[in-house]
């Protein structure tokens, strides 16, 4: 049965060509393509996907790929999750309220979709994807030692929304790897190579094409000439 938070599930529960419909090749008013109208549907993205490591009232580890994850808050940090209620892993997160977010990078794409699809109940899956535990130092769940950045949570609440369930959590500690440190040392999680996941499939994040706050600077600049 599959552990991840549905990355995938519901992706195509948009309507549109999958239901049949023609193909529109009219423009608009505008001079645009028009867009097909779909029902409702899971269609935020690309996004995150995460390792999630979690332990049981049992001691038994396990972790689970969930690419339905998200920042919820600065101040306090605050971060969520979101996992079906039938998946192995949400017993154990409801039993002991803690968890780590392990960030994905090229190098851990086939772990990363290995523990999307591979339960738990029948597989170590820390074993068989050759992934090495790192303790915590607020938690007693295990980080992943091939990720970048490892966050460790405390769960403050779940909500039951239907289909999944969120889990909101607050941020005890975060553990940077010193690797990818610049020349200025300033983390650049670039130098890990981070990937994300779009409707059934893994991506690498391409070339940087700005940074925060560069299209007022470069508005600036103009205006001061």
């Amino acid at each position: 049965s599959k552990e991840a938070a549905d990355p995938g599930h519901d992706a195509g529960a948009a309507g549109g060509v999958g239901n049949g419909c023609p193909r529109r090749t009219s423009m608009d008013e505008g001079g645009y393509m028009e867009k097909q109208i779909w029902k409702p549907g899971n269609m935020l993205y690309p996004l995150p996907v995460v390792l999630v490591t979690a332990r049981g009232r049992d001691g038994r580890d396990n972790v689970l790929t969930v690419a339905w994850a998200g920042t919820v808050c600065t101040n306090p940090p605050m971060l969520s999750v979101s996992v079906r209620p039938e998946r192995y892993s949400h017993k154990l997160l409801c039993e002991t309220g803690e968890f780590g977010v392990n960030l994905t990078t090229e190098a851990l794409a086939w772990a990363t979709d290995y523990c999307g699809v591979k339960s738990g109940r029948d597989v170590d899956k820390f074993a068989a994807a050759k992934l090495h535990k790192k303790k915590s130092v607020k938690i007693r769940v295990p980080l992943i030692e091939e990720s970048p950045v490892n966050i460790e949570c405390k769960v403050k609440e779940i909500l039951h929304l239907g289909s999944h369930d969120l889990f909101l959590a607050g941020v005890e500690a975060v553990h940077a790897d010193e690797r990818y440190m610049d020349k200025n040392k300033k983390f650049d999680l670039s130098m890990a190579r981070p990937i994300v996941y779009s409707h059934g499939e893994y991506f690498a994040l391409g070339k940087k094409c700005g940074t925060f706050g560069y299209s007022v600077r470069r508005n600036e600049k103009k205006q001061g000439k």
